[in-house]
């Protein structure tokens, strides 16, 4: 996208201040249907899904360059077993079994995929039955372990994409998955890491989905505060225990066909079932416009880690620290890393601003790439937001409590640096 069609969006010339966790149900559950590539931007996008916080689904047209839409799918519309073999049957991947509950989710084991693959076929056979229950792929990290496969291109729409820019940086993990299921496998009520938001298109298959808008899921909880395993479960309906589940509004459902996208906002939960025999590719990401409630969704979490264990609460000892710890554990992330996960978005933006990009950068996708394709605006609003959670996080009294000597540059010269780009960028 050149700068001026971007420009054409005067979203980015406002930092806005919507605020995607206060944005209102959508007005009788309705879902927009983007039909067409070529009169749909990127700037359209910005302005009525990721600011407001919307769901929306686009498309088959949007996929149909995919190879695997090409290779993975039988002529009738099923997963393509030989071909997949033939790729990654020697692959091991995380298999979940649907049928059993283990706290709010469900157990997970490593299988060889040519085991899982026989297992599904067999399940097919078998009428959609088997003695080892309903077996789910998920958050298989197939990118990361086949760079080198035609499977699929990120839509541009989804290229702001903070998570996997910042992982793929440290080179520990990232946040691309793919899932293969049989008819009847499905995903329990969550929201995703980090409250971020996701993207999932079907490469065949059909899902349906469940979704209630940021804030609903107050109305499910437990008299204890607990989420539930299944939102259409009948116990839900018992007021004992789910006392303001009457509160709570219809989910909005969605019925994704084969090679669609459902866009799912920040904070949004869900609960997903595969209709059919569905294989699909899923990214979690955070940017700009969410940045934010990532930063309050981690700031809930520590809360959460000091009430636990707050007796045994000392002032001689590393208790904050101890905290810090076990909302890694918990979530992937304490105060430290996210620091440095801000900086690294924002160096990779300054530079851009400050040096421009070199030919040999432009030539690949790489974040600095997939800035420029945005625009200087662009690099401009991730600063602005940037800045403001970066100031937020320094005046944090838990992270001030913490050795920030190993910061590199420390909290204050990153943000004068911050400031000064902005400056000078909009002169």
């Amino acid at each position: 996208m050149d700068r001026a069609t971007f420009a054409c969006s005067t979203a980015f010339f406002r930092d806005s201040s919507t605020s995607a966790q206060g944005a209102p149900g959508l007005p009788g559950g309705h879902v927009d249907f983007i039909e067409r590539v070529d009169s749909f931007s990127y700037s359209d996008f910005f302005r009525d899904y990721l600011i407001p916080n919307h769901p929306c689904i686009f498309s088959a047209k949007f996929t149909e360059d995919w190879g695997s839409r090409r290779s993975w799918v039988t002529r009738d519309g099923k997963p393509n077993f030989d071909h997949l073999l033939q790729k990654f049957g020697e692959a091991v991947v995380p298999v979940a079994n649907c049928d059993v509950k283990e706290y709010n989710s469900n157990p997970k084991e490593q299988l060889p995929f040519k085991e899982y693959v026989k297992y599904w076929k067999d399940y097919i056979k078998n009428d959609y039955r088997s003695s080892r229950g309903c077996l789910y792929l998920k958050d298989w990290h197939l990118s990361r372990a086949f760079p080198e496969q035609d499977v699929y291109t990120t839509p541009v729409y989804f290229s702001s994409d903070w998570l996997n820019e910042y992982w793929d940086a440290v080179a520990v993990d990232d946040y691309r998955f793919v899932y293969m299921g049989p008819k009847g496998s499905w995903t329990p009520f969550h929201a995703d890491v980090f409250r971020s938001y996701s993207w999932s298109a079907n490469i065949c298959g059909r899902k349906k989905w469940l979704l209630y808008p940021a804030g609903q899921e107050e109305f499910l909880k437990d008299r204890h505060g607990n989420l539930p395993f299944d939102v259409t479960a009948p116990n839900l309906q018992d007021r004992r225990v789910y006392p303001r589940y009457s509160q709570s509004q219809p989910p909005v459902e969605i019925v994704q066909e084969a090679g669609e996208i459902v866009f799912i906002p920040s904070g949004w939960h869900h609960q997903v079932y595969n209709l059919e025999d569905t294989i699909s590719i899923n990214h979690n990401w955070v940017n700009g416009c969410n940045v934010a409630i990532m930063w309050c969704f981690l700031q809930d979490e520590l809360a959460a880690v000091q009430r636990e264990i707050n007796q045994w609460k000392d002032p001689k000892d590393d208790w904050h620290l101890q905290c810090q710890l076990i909302m890694k554990s918990c979530t992937g992330i304490d105060y430290k890393e996210f620091y440095n996960f801000l900086k690294v978005i924002a160096e990779n933006r300054i530079s851009v601003l400050e040096k421009g990009l070199d030919e040999e950068a432009s030539a690949k996708n790489t974040p600095k790439a997939a800035i420029s394709t945005l625009g200087m605006l662009h690099a401009v609003f991730d600063l602005k937001r940037t800045v403001k959670v970066l100031t937020s996080l320094s005046a944090n009294e838990d992270f001030k409590k913490l050795d920030l000597t190993s910061l590199s540059p420390p909290p204050e010269a990153l943000l004068h640096h911050l400031k000064a780009a902005i400056d000078t960028a909009l002169l």
